[in-house]
């Protein structure tokens, strides 16, 4: 089972991430680092504390993450895609069992789990920045492993012609993770836009009320795919970026990757793009320096895995 400390920004796919975590038997969410992207980091909060009380696992820490880049510049949010609250129709209630902790938690969980526990980032870089600038990349790098959801290799990008969302959503923090962190694995955009589920396995996936989950799947989802039809014309469905990093640390194996050091652009027209050496001959770099990139996947697989987690039984919350 792999231990997981999850950054996240919910957002529509970071709950169904949350939810697929949850529900997995292979994975132990030990904690959700909540930021801002998708939402604000307030709305974050509310959003991953709503779904781990559902769950009935209000005893997993809710951690409190950034507020905004390091760049200080204003954030703009995305409520055509993720509604006006994050998870599309559905509201959180005021009543919320919480357990919203500081940022100390997040060195509190590294020092307890160290090298049985891996920090997987499916939101803006920022929070998980934080970490090297307030400890070091010494003690952060104590950990199994870090994936990120991010960046766009050969691919365009889905917020400029050439990035994608949580790079260019503070491309400095995310240049600073790829540099400081070791044992980096990469799910880029080229991967995770493939990863798309269809109305059909949602109603699939609603058919099935064996969890606590069951009833909410189906709204959020659709809510999300009918936000990715205006986005992509003749697209009915919605890619699962973040639940195919969590799958690419649980099924390595249903993956293609390269190694390569990656780096983020910050300025001008190219802000938040992926760079990388591709040349037939690359400059070689140190070994540890390099970052493993995601570049294609078993998509039946990853479909199969999706249905059989969120399908899963559990026992009625009492």
């Amino acid at each position: 089972m792999e231990k997981v400390l999850l950054f996240a920004d919910p957002g529509i796919d970071d709950a169904v991430a949350i939810i697929y975590a949850l529900l997995n038997p292979r994975i132990d969410l030990v904690g959700v680092v909540t930021g801002y992207g998708n939402v604000d980091e307030r709305q974050a909060t509310d959003n991953a504390s709503y779904l781990l009380q559902l769950g009935g696992r209000p005893d997993i820490p809710v951690i409190r993450g950034a507020k905004g880049p390091f760049s200080g510049e204003l954030v703009g949010y995305y409520p055509e895609i993720h509604g006006p609250e994050g998870l599309g129709p559905i509201r959180p209630p005021e009543n919320l069992v919480t357990n919203v902790q500081d940022y100390s938690a997040v060195f509190d969980l590294i020092n307890k789990y160290k090298n049985e526990l891996t920090l997987v980032d499916v939101g803006r870089s920022t929070s998980l920045a934080i970490s090297f600038i307030l400890k070091g990349a010494k003690e952060v790098n104590l950990v199994k492993g870090i994936y990120i959801m991010g960046g766009a290799i050969f691919y365009p990008g889905n917020v400029t012609p050439v990035a994608e969302a949580n790079f260019y959503g503070d491309p400095i923090a995310s240049d600073l993770v790829l540099e400081k962190g070791r044992n980096v694995t990469v799910i880029p955009l080229n991967v995770t836009n493939h990863a798309l589920v269809t109305p059909q396995i949602v109603n699939l996936i609603a058919s099935h009320q064996y969890n606590p989950y069951s009833g909410l799947i189906k709204p959020i989802i659709d809510y999300y795919i009918d936000a990715y039809k205006k986005l992509v014309p003749g697209l009915n469905a919605a890619p699962m970026h973040d639940v195919i990093t969590l799958f690419a640390l649980t099924s390595p194996g249903s993956f293609q990757f390269l190694s390569r050091r990656l780096r983020v652009e910050s300025l001008g027209l190219s802000r938040g793009r992926t760079v990388a050496d591709f040349r037939a001959n690359p400059k070689e770099e140190p070994k540890e320096t390099l970052d493993r990139i995601a570049m294609a996947f078993d998509y039946n697989a990853f479909i199969q895995d999706f249905i059989s987690v969120m399908t899963a039984k559990t026992q009625p919350i009492k």
